[in-house]
């Protein structure tokens, strides 16, 4: 049996697409997975990063020098790592790298017949919004693509905004795994009143959450939105908290396990997925809420960033919005009929199964099969 490696510097247990990896290749091959936390898998062998370990380059006089190289093997994650994988240094088939951190590590570890990388933002642009990040880190990321990529074998990403951009900057072909849900066999819920609209995800001032808050002006009795945020940036969700208790039909709600999400998200009628284009990777994301709305068979509306827009208008599974603002975001709200957001459930109903994990990660399966030459 072929042995594999997956490889993340994040914690397994509670990272879904790492997960959803796992949970594919363990029936299939000998894994072994490397990353933080406990085993994440029971037919897994786990090498565990300590705990404190930090897999981002610290070292400004490595960055500003463009001593990379220093940067990356000095980062104490990644050396911990190689001590902990030194002799499994050409033992395995292959190697999953997630994102460009882990891609030196995993072209150290020499698998016989290649690495994979599964790339889970534009690393180059990744906090493009910090002046500090673009002038110290968006050069090392620049390097670690334009290095290790073209000694992969093949390459996956989450839409295809970001598969063109890597193929036009650094030469490969990358394929699209998106951040799908697993399918889930769900009823359709008939709309009532009031519309129920939710918007999930992290908390951070570069999404603008204000403007959704803000377009709830004047429809109490209509719809009501509620946010279920998880906290990012200290005060941020603080502010929004103080808005939205100015706003009639417009909470905030604790958020709940990620096993319990798409559960939650069937209790409303409309989740709400829009972003203003202020970063390379929003203008170009498919957020997972947007696939956990299909599952849970509710309609969406999104704002013009393309990617979403194009699934969305393909499948009829919602209404893209002209701008990703308060002012478009309320005149779409305040003309949902019932049977509009019925047409749309309907619609995210037909599309499950397309835009299921189980649709998605067919494409890792292949890769990763002909690696290994299956």
């Amino acid at each position: 049996m072929s042995r594999l490696l997956i490889l993340s510097f994040s914690r397994l247990e509670s990272d879904p697409r790492v997960q959803r990896q796992i949970d594919l290749f363990a029936p299939r091959y000998r894994v072994t997975t490397v990353g933080f936390g406990p085993r994440p898998h029971p037919d897994v062998e786990h090498v565990e990063i300590p705990e404190g370990t930090r897999a981002w380059p610290s070292s400004k006089q490595h960055l500003l020098t463009r001593r990379f190289r220093g940067a990356y093997w000095g980062m104490s994650a990644v050396r911990a790592a190689r001590d902990l994988l030194a002799d499994r240094v050409g033992t395995m088939d292959a190697v999953l790298a997630n994102d460009t951190n882990t891609l030196p590590l995993a072209l150290w570890l020499r698998p016989r017949r290649g690495v994979h990388a599964d790339l889970h933002e534009y690393a180059p642009r990744e906090k493009e919004h910090q002046r500090s990040w673009r002038w110290f880190v968006a050069p090392y990321q620049r390097w670690l693509c334009r290095t290790c990529l073209p000694r992969v074998a093949s390459a996956t990403t989450v839409s295809p905004g970001l598969a063109r951009e890597y193929s036009a900057r650094f030469g490969i072909e990358v394929e699209v795994v998106t951040n799908a849900s697993a399918e889930r066999d769900l009823p359709v819920r008939p709309t009532g009143a009031p519309i129920r609209l939710l918007h999930t995800g992290v908390a951070r001032a570069n999404r603008h959450l204000e403007a959704m808050i803000e377009a709830m002006r004047g429809l109490e009795g209509h719809a009501r939105l509620d946010l279920m945020l998880m906290p990012s940036e200290p005060g941020y969700i603080e502010r929004l908290r103080a808005l939205a208790e100015e706003v009639p039909g417009v909470a905030l709600r604790d958020p709940v396990p990620y096993p319990q999400l798409v559960d939650t998200v069937a209790e409303y009628d409309v989740s709400l997925v829009v972003f203003p284009n202020t970063t390379f990777n929003l203008t170009h994301s498919l957020p997972n809420k947007l696939f956990e709305a299909v599952q849970a068979r509710t309609g969406v509306i999104v704002g013009p960033s393309p990617d979403m827009a194009e699934l969305v208008r393909e499948h009829g599974i919602g209404e893209v919005l002209p701008a990703a603002d308060a002012a478009a975001m309320h005149l779409q709200i305040a003309g949902l009929t019932d049977e509009t957001i019925d047409r749309w459930k309907q619609a995210s109903d037909a599309a499950a199964s397309a835009l299921s994990a189980e649709r998605q990660v067919r494409t890792w399966e292949k890769a990763v099969a002909a690696i290994l030459g299956e």
